[in-house]
């Protein structure tokens, strides 16, 4: 785990980029990005169950679980912060299998994800809760390109400069939320 932040170019450019990220690592993600969430999700696997075309790419590309707020005048994009990942994981496996490379979220993934991401090559990283706005103005473009109608909830390309995240579940199956406790929870008398 290192402290410095790593400046990393999303979407990633390699497989090997992508399994040299460590559970604990804070990042800054440069690039595009895409946003989806429960609802957009949902569409996604139905369209891939019908045999379409999905409306993003996967391969080695991050998905920010997020519904942004309306921008104010001059700029792009309101308060941007995360949502609970967790609502996303019934379809995210199937994304995983098919290339995603990253998603970022807050909370915990439940195991299947935990082990998709450990079988294959894409992280899990959080962004802070709470700081939806400071979090949005490290996105300098934003389009919507699928899905229109759900409104908050439709899938836009983002384009990010130095977005800040920390990668909690990464390719060797380490989650850094039980990294972080476990030194707590025997201070505690927990384990």
């Amino acid at each position: 785990m290192t402290h410095e932040p790593l400046s990393v170019q999303v979407p990633f450019a390699s497989e090997e980029v992508i399994r040299s990220l460590n559970a604990g690592d804070p990042v800054l993600l440069s690039g595009t990005l895409y946003t989806a969430r429960d609802a957009a999700h949902k569409r996604m696997i139905e369209a891939l169950e019908r045999g379409d075309e999905l409306p993003i790419p996967l391969e080695r590309e991050v998905i920010y679980y997020v519904g942004p707020t309306p921008a104010r005048p001059g700029r792009v994009i309101g308060a941007a912060g995360p949502t609970t990942a967790y609502r996303v994981d019934p379809y995210t496996p199937q994304l995983i299998e098919r290339g995603l490379g990253g998603m970022i979220g807050k909370g915990w993934r439940g195991p299947e994800v935990r082990a998709c991401i450990a079988r294959h090559a894409c992280v899990y990283m959080a962004a802070i809760g709470g700081a939806g706005a400071l979090l949005g103005q490290r996105i300098t473009a934003a389009e919507v390109i699928a899905y229109g109608d759900l409104g908050t909830e439709a899938v836009r390309k983002l384009t990010v400069k130095d977005f800040p995240a920390i990668v909690i579940n990464d390719t060797h199956g380490v989650d850094f939320y039980e990294v972080a406790q476990a030194p707590w929870r025997k201070a505690g008398g927990a384990e």
